[in-house]
């Protein structure tokens, strides 16, 4: 491992604040990571800003009758602020819109397109007539081939999880218009991926097997082994970076080409303001890059950025990716679109001076090997039973007894007692934790050096001592005061806000790690401490009911009403009315001839099972009444497969068969989905005979 770190946390999207879901999984275990890497003494190179470019941005301008520009600067100042708010200490927090980002990135782009890395390559892609625009993958929307849902877009089904490309979407239109859109030729720069399969099987298959996360690792591999496939890094939008070359008029660089070189223009900046040479951390094999990502994000940063600076020829490859699962939140997942989330920057206002509260919260759930779940009662508790209870209640005593029985100076000891080993041996623990990127275990060795400062103080009874051995009550806040003041310290990287007071408290700097695992003393006999106040405070239920009111308040709004701007026929204005959020807009008008041709009828689940490989699909047999057949249906996140035998459902008979996972499914399930966003089905008042024709 190299004393030179440069450590990269993803771009946030620049069209709506950060949430605790981005907290837990990226940004908090990397500033903490980042942090102890300075404690060491390493040189520290910790790089972010906002991803300002993509379709979310438009998406939301479009939305709110603004321009791309204006959501960007204001996303990038909330987001900026919360990271700032909550301690993230960025070296470096910039933007992709930045001069230096534009230069920097196009000139990665001439330095591909020189060597001949790129192919040009025409192709048809979808049109819309009415925008006379080309629409990007998030621009269009259908019917996910794979469970049904009728709402996926043209580069993922956010229901099934699966990847999708526009043309595998059944009955695909456009965003913008509504219209289905055409096909229309156009050229585009494509990096041939397939060119790069040996050196990723090599650097990553080979070389990091043993050393990489098993989901970062596990998706690398399974990409490989479907093969690569070259991938356009061109865009006909009028919304990012300019593609610069003489012929390519109303194009721009893929957001996913030009976001990661964010981090090297980035870079960039922070070397011009600070005298550092920029290449010492990008380009030198004596720096490891680490970039702390979501898993959504995994092929991104192993595959496609990688792929990227094989091409140029100058950059060294990432040292590792820890990549996070998602959180969700009181049993749900984290919606933006929903407003399912705790917004950093409200919980700020809300919790003001309770940063580290939602950073220790955060870090004891993060989702490090699976998803986890972050709910208000278990994060009152994490305040109440740990940080006041155990972490703040073993402080407050040492402090209070120094100064009730010594005036706040620090009485002799043995510096060579036993007891003051478990200082060094949770410093080496934490530290070894968090090499390995085991956050939630590091931060457990921290709070059993607590656990055991306040069981110490149990056993010696200072108060009982101090009137028959004086001696051993010195000696023991002595060890006491070691023990607080390693906490002060260690906690650091954690919660730099409480370790800020504590040293202050202690009237002392922060100390080199290694200096921690070494030093017997860590607070001289005769030093003066300053008065003790509660480090942290109880987290009332009244306060933890506000919260929990809020999300129930938002489930309600969810389920009652969504705001949708219609045309007034009388007037021919925009008015604003109240409708069921699962209400759609009207489709497009058929004829009775084309209703008549659907055949939907009543059927029995005989019997019902997982597919594998598979978390959201179920395979059934079901009695139509017609025949037993097959069907295959994208809804084992809201049932079980023994629930649904024997159930009667409504089922579309005469769609034509579609493989699914290798399964034939021969129709299709008439669902609709909850308040909770479960889905349900669509049933008779009563049992019924199977095959009976509905219409």
């Amino acid at each position: 491992m190299s004393d030179r770190k440069l450590i990269t946390a993803a771009l946030p999207y620049a069209n709506g604040p950060v949430h605790i879901g981005h907290l837990a999984g990226v940004y908090i275990p990397a500033d903490v990571y980042a942090r102890f890497q300075r404690r060491l003494g390493k040189d520290v190179a910790f790089i972010c800003g906002s991803d300002e470019h993509g379709i979310p941005i438009t998406i939301r301008a479009k939305k709110e009758g603004v321009t791309p520009q204006d959501i960007v600067d204001k996303y990038h100042g909330i987001i900026k602020k919360s990271f700032a708010d909550l301690g993230i200490s960025f070296d470096e927090y910039s933007r992709t819109t930045s001069p230096k980002h534009y230069d920097v990135s196009q000139d990665f782009f001439k330095t591909l397109y020189n060597k001949d890395k790129f192919t040009e390559e025409v192709s048809e892609q979808y049109f819309d007539e009415q925008a006379n625009e080309f629409l990007a993958d998030r621009y269009i929307v259908g019917t996910c081939p794979n469970c049904a849902n009728e709402n996926a877009y043209g580069d993922q089904c956010e229901k099934c999880g699966s990847t999708l490309s526009p043309s595998e979407l059944i009955n695909p239109h456009s965003m913008l218009s509504g219209n289905v859109p055409i096909l229309k030729e156009t050229k585009n720069w494509y990096l041939p991926l397939n060119d790069y399969e040996t050196f990723l099987n090599d650097w990553i298959i080979e070389g990091h097997k043993n050393d990489w996360k098993t989901n970062v690792y596990g998706q690398v591999k399974s990409w490989l082994n479907d093969g690569l496939k070259p991938r356009a890094m061109t865009r006909d939008l009028n919304w990012g970076v300019p593609v610069p070359l003489p012929n390519a008029e109303g194009k721009v660089l893929y957001v996913w080409f030009d976001a990661p070189i964010g981090y090297i223009s980035f870079t960039q900046e922070w070397a011009e303001k600070t005298g550092k040479n920029w290449k010492d951390y990008w380009q030198s094999p004596e720096s490891d890059l680490i970039h702390f990502i979501g898993k959504d994000n995994i092929v991104f940063h192993c595959i496609i950025f990688p792929a990227m600076m094989k091409a140029h020829g100058d950059y060294i490859m990432p040292t590792n990716v820890p990549a996070f699962e998602f959180l969700n939140l009181e049993n749900e997942k984290i919606s933006t679109s929903r407003n399912w989330a705790v917004w950093a920057h409200e919980y700020v206002e809300e919790f003001p001076g309770q940063q580290d509260v939602l950073r220790y919260a955060l870090l004891s759930s993060a989702p490090e090997t699976k998803d986890n779940n972050f709910t208000w009662k278990d994060f009152q508790t994490k305040n109440n039973s740990e940080l006041v209870g155990i972490f703040g209640n073993f402080i407050n005593r040492v402090a209070v007894l120094i100064h009730k029985y010594y005036n706040g100076i620090i009485p002799a000891g043995n510096a060579d007692a036993e007891e003051l080993a478990e200082i060094k041996k949770s410093a080496a623990e934490i530290a070894q934790h968090l090499e390995n990127f085991e956050f939630r275990n590091s931060l457990s060795a921290l709070m059993n050096l607590a656990r055991f400062g306040n069981q110490y103080l149990q056993i010696e009874e200072p108060w009982k001592t101090i009137k028959v051995d004086p001696e051993k009550a010195a000696h023991s806040l002595f060890v006491g005061a070691q023990i607080a003041v390693a906490l002060a310290q260690l906690s650091e990287p954690f919660m730099p806000f409480s370790s800020e007071k504590l040293l202050t408290l202690f009237n002392l700097e922060k100390l080199n790690w290694s200096d921690i695992e070494t030093k017997n003393i860590l607070i001289e006999t005769g030093h003066q401490i300053g008065e003790a106040s509660l480090l942290f405070s109880k987290i009332e239920d009244a306060t933890i009911a506000f919260q929990i009111q809020k999300l129930e308040n938002t489930k309600a709004e969810n389920k009652n009403t969504v705001s949708l701007i219609t045309q007034s026929q009388s007037e021919g204005a925009a008015s604003e009315v109240q409708v069921p959020q699962t209400v759609m807009p009207v489709k497009d008008e058929i004829q009775f001839d084309d209703f008549s041709k659907i055949d939907l009828r009543t059927a029995t689940i005989l019997t019902a099972e997982k597919v594998a490989k598979a978390d959201k699909l179920l395979k059934f047999t079901v009695d139509t009444g017609v025949d037993i057949r097959t069907v295959v249906s994208g809804v084992a996140e809201s049932f079980s497969p023994e629930e649904l035998v024997g159930k009667q459902v409504m089922i579309l008979l005469n769609l034509a068969p579609r493989k699914i996972r290798g399964i034939e499914s021969q129709g299709m399930f008439l669902l609709t989905t909850k308040a909770d966003g479960k889905l349900t089905f669509v049933t008779p008042d009563e049992t019924v005979g199977n095959g009976i024709e509905i219409g």
